[in-house]
């Protein structure tokens, strides 16, 4: 049992290492309280502090405390401090203090006030709302694949969130711009579906993790006698991350304190990155206005990174526009002097990822624990070409907040659909495999231009990333056929799977949030991946992009002493580098940073086709297909790529085999343009090799030849 200290022991350790404007935030009166708190700057210890000195100061009863947070890691690092700290010698312990997400303190809530504000119909919490929302999507006409339904879950998520209703949802979305999978009305008819299944089953309602909030609130709200004992119960608030508060959240915090005030909230606005979950900063913002009397700190020293880090955040974040823009903290830096961040620019991303993992290496020499570096990207389908150049370095890893590339199901789904077209003998020429590649992933999701919802876009970009080192493959090893390309992925996929040990973080910045290494990589950071396209096509100066900028701010912010950032001109070697670096580093990174360094070694591929009409030279597979570029005027004969294509499904029918086994349609477009009048014409066109020749050849050049007669 801990022993109790006297007041002054405990007060002396509650203060004795604080700066002064921790110190100011402790003791500040009971009342409302902001912490505007940056990046390092000890918000948790003040927080925990805090709490600490209401209870042996005897302002509150621990057990009268509810401390809230975003995630159980949080949840669980407060409970931590707080139980460190132990209790004064009347034997106030912080142990006692309630510290838990906000779900959690809702679930323990409802559980108990539930009898008496419904009765005897008892209540399920749904471990997962797919099944639910498959069902919903079904009876609203729309397509029940794994990322649709995953996509309308989170929309659903977004509304509740946000207290939207399926009626006021179409509105709502047209309001903020919003990117959404389906049409709205469709969606809202999904969302309306959902209710009305999970309403009731058997006598059970069943809930989903937004319900949790909104029956807690509406206990509270509509029965005065509930809300009479929550109130006796819990006097004092602390809710952390105040930025990412959703308008249900607020609504429950507002709940719970019925027009109370002693309240202490914790944030920083400008590292908000959840507003696609329904995450607003509006309230931290609106603080002072809602509570004039509230006292305001500000935590501008940063204990975490030198002041090299910490001058470039500031950099950073210092271009923001926007309400949020000035609410910023200009953040000073505690630590002892360390070494600039490093800007380096590479040809490709290949040349980008070996880079990084040859300065990790050094790194890891020179004492810096695997554990401790990380790599950040934008995407999680960037991660491909870091795993391989750390598995080819020797570098041990983990994927944090994801998992492996050839682990993720649209790439084994992929691979196992690669393979039973290989075992059936349907590809026999490597002119055409990339090709035939991308129409065989097509069924998966890869469309020609990203499709709307978040889980379908990064299936996509996993995809495009597939096909793409598929790419690479070929133009290393030219007369590779299909079986010999799987074999070579899946040696790589093998490879990637060394014994689960402690090695360098890959992860998205979004899920770095609230951790740090020593060292940090922020990688890819180009236009169009940060910010990001979809962000940008709502304007350069829009609130996405904003967010996009902030997202930047908090991978810097990450960093403690080394951070390099990187991006590539071009995503493969010997691609057109026509990519620019991110516009948020304009004005901060030096003009000189090219780093045209050792790459991966490459086979020699010999001269670029070039396009038959502007003669640039040719680097897509389908401008290699087609002969010219995808921006050149197309002389296509229309009424003969659709007698191809009517061609083509009849054969296919035949065969019983899909339609692009037989010809992909960039190859009946090449046919529809070339107008190949013989064999070597026909042959010529990639993609038509010489069992396909001998199969199809008649019928194509008879087509052809019947077009030109008329």
């Amino acid at each position: 049992m801990m022993e109790a200290m006297s007041p002054t022991a405990s007060r002396d350790r509650l203060l004795g290492d604080l700066d002064d404007e921790q110190r100011e935030a402790v003791l500040a009166p009971r009342g409302p309280v902001c912490v505007l708190a940056g990046a390092g700057t000890g918000k948790t210890r003040t927080i925990t502090r805090r709490i600490a000195h209401l209870v042996t100061a005897g302002h509150v009863a621990p057990g009268q405390v509810l401390a809230v947070t975003f995630t159980q890691r949080a949840a669980g690092e407060m409970r931590g401090r707080l139980r460190a700290l132990g209790g004064d010698e009347a034997g106030a312990s912080t142990a006692a203090v309630q510290a838990q997400t906000f779900h959690a303190a809702a679930r323990r809530q409802l559980s108990y006030f539930w009898p008496r504000v419904v009765g005897t119909t008892d209540w399920q919490l749904m471990d997962s709302k797919f099944a639910v929302v498959a069902q919903a999507a079904n009876r609203a006409g729309l397509p029940t694949g794994t990322d649709n339904v995953r996509d309308l879950a989170g929309e659903i998520e977004w509304a509740k969130a946000s207290l939207i209703t399926p009626e006021g949802y179409p509105q709502a979305v047209a309001d903020v711009g919003r990117d959404i999978p389906f049409d709205a009305a469709k969606v809202a008819a999904v969302y309306g579906n959902y209710e009305s299944l999970k309403s009731r089953r058997n006598d059970v309602m069943l809930l989903d993790f937004d319900d949790l909030l909104l029956h807690t609130a509406a206990a509270i709200e509509n029965d005065p006698a509930v809300a009479q004992e929550f109130r006796d119960r819990y006097r004092c608030f602390v809710v952390d991350e105040y930025q990412d508060v959703t308008p249900l959240q607020q609504r429950v915090l507002d709940a719970w304190l019925g027009g109370r005030d002693d309240l202490t909230v914790v944030g920083d606005a400008n590292q908000t990155i959840y507003s696609f979950t329904g995450a607003s900063p509006r309230y931290l913002l609106d603080f002072s206005r809602r509570f004039p009397d509230a006292a305001v700190v500000r935590l501008e020293r940063d204990y975490r990174s030198t002041p090299q880090v910490v001058s470039l955040a500031n950099r950073v974040i210092a271009a923001a526009r926007g309400r949020m823009a000035g609410s910023r903290l200009h953040l000073v830096g505690q630590r002892p002097p360390g070494p600039d961040p490093v800007f380096k620019e590479y040809p490709d991303e290949v040349a980008e990822a070996t880079a990084v993992a040859r300065s990790i290496a050094k790194l890891v020499e020179s004492g810096t624990a695997a554990s401790e570096i990380a790599v950040l990207y934008r995407i999680n389908a960037q991660s491909e070409v870091y795993e391989e150049a750390l598995t080819e370095a020797g570098i041990a890893f983990q994927v944090r907040g994801g998992e492996g590339f050839f682990s993720r199901q649209e790439i084994r789904q992929a691979l196992l659909a690669l393979q039973r077209l290989a075992e059936r003998g349907l590809q026999d020429t490597a002119d055409s495999l990339p090709e035939f590649v991308r129409a065989a992933l097509e069924p998966l999701g890869l469309t020609a231009e990203p499709p709307p919802g978040a889980q379908a876009r990064d299936r996509w970009e996993a995809l495009v990333a597939l096909a793409e080192l598929v790419d690479d493959e070929v133009a290393q090893r030219p007369q590779l056929d299909l079986h010999g390309l799987l074999a070579e992925l899946r040696q790589r996929a093998d490879s990637r799977h060394p014994p689960v040990v402690q090695g360098v973080t890959l992860a998205s910045l979004h899920a770095a949030k609230g951790l740090e290494w020593d060292a940090v990589f922020l990688v890819g950071l180009a236009d169009g991946t940060l910010p990001i396209s979809h962000a940008l096509a709502h304007g350069p100066d829009s609130e996405p992009v904003e967010e996009e900028r902030r997202l930047l701010y908090v991978g810097v912010t990450r960093a403690r002493v080394h951070l390099t950032l990187s991006w590539a001109l071009a995503r493969k070697p010997g691609g057109r580098q026509g990519r620019r670096p991110s516009r948020f580093l304009n004005g901060i990174a030096p003009q000189s940073q090219r780093d045209d360094g050792p790459s991966k070694p490459r086979k020699p591929r010999g001269p670029a086709p070039r396009c038959r009409v502007c003669n640039a030279a040719l680097t897509s597979p389908p401008a290699i297909m087609l002969r010219r570029c995808e921006t050149c005027p197309s002389d296509i004969d229309e009424q003969l790529l659709a007698d191809l294509k009517d061609w083509r499904l009849r054969i296919a029918k035949e065969m019983n085999v899909p339609a692009y086994v037989v010809f992909t349609d960039n190859t009946l477009i090449a046919i529809a343009e070339s107008l190949p009048s013989d064999d070597a014409a026909l042959v010529a066109i990639p993609g038509i090799g010489a069992r396909k020749l001998e199969q199809f050849g008649p019928d194509v050049l008879a087509l052809v030849k019947g077009r030109q007669k008329s």
